[in-house]
Order: C-alpha cells, then structure tokens, then sequence
C-alpha cells in the first residue's frame, strides 16, 4: 500500500521526468516562499503539467541539486532534478502556493528480457542520432549500462515530443509500454528532424546557385 503524503505543488508547463535535470528562475512571491522553505527543510517539491486550466493529476517530484545563483530581490537560478512520480488526491490552497496530498507510485515489476534492453539501446542510438543534429552535449558513456526503466524515461523526456504524448508516458505503470511507445515517437522526430536539416541545406545550396547565376550568367 502506498503511504500518502503532502506536497507543495509547482504547476509548469512542462512534464518532468524521474532523473530528469530541469532548471528554474524562480522569481514569483508564492515560489521564492516554496523554494525557500524547500531548500531550509530539505524536502522535495511537485511539478505537474498545467495545460490552460487543467492541472493534471500526475506529476514527478523534484529536489534541487543546485542554486546557481541568488538575487537581492529573493529571485534564484536553480538546477532541480526529477525523482519520483505521484498521483495527486487532493489540493490544498491555505499556503501562498498549492499543497497536494499525493501517493507515489511505480511501474509494476517486470522481466528485463534481452528484447527489452535492445529496445533500449535501440533508443539510446536514436536519442544520439538526435542530439548530434541539434547540438546538445551529452555523456554516453554513463548510459550505456542503464536498464530498460531509466532509459524509458530518459527517451521520453527527449526534445521534440509534444507536452501530451511526454504526460501520457510520464503516467504508465509499464516499462515496456513506455519503452516501446517512446522510440517510436522519438524515432519519428529523429525522422522529421532529418528532413528538415536537409530542407535547410538544400535551400541554403539553391540560394548559393541562384546568387552565382545572377553575378555571372546562366552562359558564362
């Protein structure tokens, strides 16, 4: 059975994943209080996709790693990372932020069949495709001996998946479902990403053609 225990809540337009590095400017009233109190008592918060008006009831916590800088006004820059995911019962609005009170929860357990891990390395070679074409730094070397669960999550918080397909991801309980589901989605943006690299070339490569034919002429 799962123990229930209270949160402070901070809705973001973005869906954090379990060791997912996220960082903060935290610059409004309510949040510097949170992070403040956060930060003296050592305790982790909530982030939990906000679209429009709709709070979603999933979300991941997270704990900050590292204040990088703090500003006289009581604004700071921070380095957070995910930890684990919750379902929220209930919010509470007595404080200048959101509480929630929340059950964690886990996928179920599962076989980690040679299958599932090719699956991941499968998803760790796209994912490096992907991050060579658009330029972000990554150390390979320490995931290449990840398992199937952090590398789901690794490949479903990717640049390029849409906020709703990363919420989806975020609340299975399958490894494999997750796994499965978010290399095809990431291979699909590796894809796109391609084609649009090489619309970019080809168009730079005419504009180059089209200038030399107008400085010399179609006959020279």
């Amino acid at each position: 059975m799962y123990l229930e225990t209270i949160l402070p809540l901070f809705p973001l337009n973005v869906v954090l994943m379990p060791d997912m590095p996220l960082p903060l400017h935290i610059f409004e009233e309510r949040y510097k209080t949170m992070m403040g109190e956060c930060l003296e008592q050592n305790k982790e918060f909530g982030i939990v996709y906000i679209s429009g008006d709709e709070l979603r009831q999933v979300g991941c916590t997270a704990k900050v790693v590292e204040v990088l800088k703090r500003y006289e006004d009581g604004e700071m820059d921070i380095i957070t990372l995910g930890r684990n995911r919750f379902i929220i019962r209930e919010v509470y609005d007595g404080k200048p932020y959101f509480e929630a009170k929340v059950i964690h929860f886990d996928d179920v357990p599962e076989e980690e069949s040679g299958e599932l891990l090719m699956l991941a390395r499968e998803g760790i070679e796209s994912l490096k495709e992907l991050d060579k074409i658009i330029g972000i730094p990554r150390d390979y070397e320490e995931l290449k001996d990840l398992g199937a669960k952090p590398v789901s999550f690794l490949v479903s918080g990717s640049e390029g998946l849409p906020l709703e397909e990363k919420q989806e991801l975020l609340e299975m309980t399958s490894t494999r479902e997750r796994l499965k589901s978010s290399v095809r989605s990431l291979q699909k943006v590796l894809e796109a990403t391609k084609i649009t690299k090489e619309g970019r070339e080809t168009s730079r490569g005419d504009g180059d053609i089209r200038e030399i034919l107008e400085k010399y002429g179609r006959d020279q």
